[in-house]
């Protein structure tokens, strides 16, 4: 029962687009809760330099079965050249959590891209 729910960790560059990226992730239904933690500094290689910048973490509560349709909306949307988005499965839930979960993602079938199509449109009038 558990095996579909995936946690999705990505980062991003500035609050603005952590809440914009979450706003709409929820929005399209790809992801029942999107969790936004400041203060996050990330040490990493970059173009042949160690890096250290500060950013944003979000937290992805959604199904297996909608990644691929949330990680395209959120690199067409993404400021980064290569953003972060990492999939963990979530090997134990209580029932009720995961009984809201799924009532509150829209399963995206693969190779659709309706909702994500309709939610990168609709953020992009509205940002």
């Amino acid at each position: 029962m558990s095996a579909d729910a995936i946690m999705v960790l990505m980062t991003a560059e500035s609050r603005e687009e952590a809440a914009r990226l979450a706003d709409v992730l929820v929005v399209a239904r790809l992801a029942a809760c999107v969790q936004i933690l400041p203060g996050v500094e990330s040490v990493y290689h970059w173009q042949g330099k160690v890096e250290r910048a500060p950013e944003i973490l979000l937290l992805a509560k959604t199904t297996q079965e909608n990644f691929a349709a949330l990680e395209s909306l959120v690199r067409s949307l993404h400021s980064y050249e290569t953003p972060e988005i990492i999939a963990l499965p979530i090997t134990e839930i209580s029932a009720p959590y995961l009984e809201w979960l799924t009532a509150n993602v829209i399963p995206q079938a693969k190779g659709t891209n309706q909702v994500t199509d309709t939610a990168a449109n609709e953020s992009a009038q509205s940002g």
